[in-house]
This record gives structure tokens, sequence and C-alpha cells, in this order.
């Protein structure tokens, strides 16, 4: 029996689960835009509280490691050790853009009478200007192309969408529609949100195989350096 703690940071949502056996007991979250740092602690006692679970009842904490928003990730990650190192509990990481398509072939299988085998699922995170985070998985999740950095153009996925649906969502997704909306087999799904519950299952597969990451070198996938701008108040140089 395992009692797993979720921390999704990586996009503008900020998510905390608790399951126990696969299953959701609480969750607490928000898509309200910088407030990762000031409600993180008190989402997980609010969802271990609803729950009925101590923190020193969890088997593992589980965490959205990425790609994403730089300042997300570092919060959840640091947040998620943090706990880890306090309770001697193991941490298990999972791909922000896998824990999205999970989450995506779902809401499709719920509500799509077309779903079929030819369905690819591309998870996209807005990373500024006409850049995104993404990749592409089919509907077992297994990674078609593995997560990168993409300047969106009408050729972007030419490849894939010629012989395939593919499912486009996240908030990287609208800024490309203009660009790949013209594609018959483009499909936008536009009030998909990230959420911690997205991690349940494969954080639970990873538990199973105690395929547990090493506290002391686990770093966020940031996927590309971190470019810090200029400061806009005057002196801060």
């Amino acid at each position: 029996m395992a009692v797993i703690l979720f921390i999704e940071t990586a996009t503008p949502v900020c998510s905390v689960a608790l399951s126990e056996d696969g299953q959701l007991l609480a969750i607490k979250e928000s898509n309200e835009q910088n407030i990762h740092s000031s409600v993180i602690t008190v989402f997980i006692e609010q969802a271990a509280r609803e729950a009925g679970i101590k923190l020193t009842e969890l088997d593992a904490v589980a965490v959205s490691m990425g790609p994403g928003s730089y300042t997300g990730l570092r919060i959840g990650v640091s947040t998620a050790k943090g706990l880890c190192y306090a309770l001697d509990t193991p941490l298990i990481a999972i791909l922000t853009l896998k824990s999205m398509a999970n989450g995506a072939r779902n809401c499709i299988k719920e509500n799509s009478k077309s779903y079929r085998e030819k369905v690819l699922l591309c998870p996209m995170i807005d990373a500024r200007r006409m850049e995104v985070y993404s990749a592409l998985y089919d509907t077992g999740l297994k990674e078609i192309q593995p997560a990168s950095a993409k300047i969106i153009d009408q050729n972007s996925f030419s490849d894939y969408l010629r012989e395939n649906c593919v499912y486009f969502f996240g908030n990287g997704a609208s800024k490309c529609r203009d660009a790949l909306g013209t594609w018959p087999n483009a499909k936008f799904l536009n009030d998909f949100i990230p959420s911690a519950r997205f991690m349940i299952s494969l954080a639970q597969e990873k538990y199973n195989l105690k395929k547990f990451e090493d506290l002391a070198y686990f770093e966020p996938f940031y996927l590309k350096d971190f470019i810090a701008g200029k400061p806009k108040v005057k002196g801060l140089l």
C-alpha cells in the first residue's frame, strides 16, 4: 500500500495531489499566475488534512520534473527534495510533457467518438515568443518524438499530420493554432489544464518498480539554459 504526494509546478498551474495505491485521495490546485512559491506548502498541508494523511506516512514524493517554467521547476523540485530529505522518503520524477499526455489521452477517450489507433498526442508548454516545449506520444504513451524546444511554423509536425490525427494541448498550443490549424488532422484541446493528478498512474508504476531518483544529484529537466532578463527597477544592474 503506497501513499504518494504529487507536486506539479512546471506549468502556470500549481497543483498538489495525494494518492493511495493509485487512487486519488485529495487535490489542491490553482492556475492563478505567479503564486507557486506562496501556496505550495499550504496546498500540501490542505491536501494531507483532507485525505487524513500525515506527511510522515508518505511512501514517496513525485514531482513534475520539466521541461517548463524555470522558476516553477525550482520551486517544485526544491520542495519535493526538502520533504524527501526530512522524511527519508524516495523521490519519483515524472516528465511534465508525458504527464500532460497522460491526462489528455484520458480526456480524449472519454469525449471523442473518433478515438482510434492513428492518434498522436502533442503536449505544448509556452517557452515564450513562438517557441514551445513539445514532444509526441502515441496513445500508449510511447515516445514518438522526444522533448525539444521548437519554433513552430506550418511545416512543423507535417510528417506526422499527413497520416495521423494529432492533438495539440497545453498553454503553448493556442499560439500555434494559426500555423498548424490549416492541417485537417490537427486537433486542439482548448480547455486542457495540467494537473498533479495526471502523474498518479505514471508515478505508481515507477514506485512499483522502485525507480527512484538520487536526491543528492537530481536536477530539473530545464531543456534549455535559463537566460535572465535585465531588471526593470532602476539601479538593479
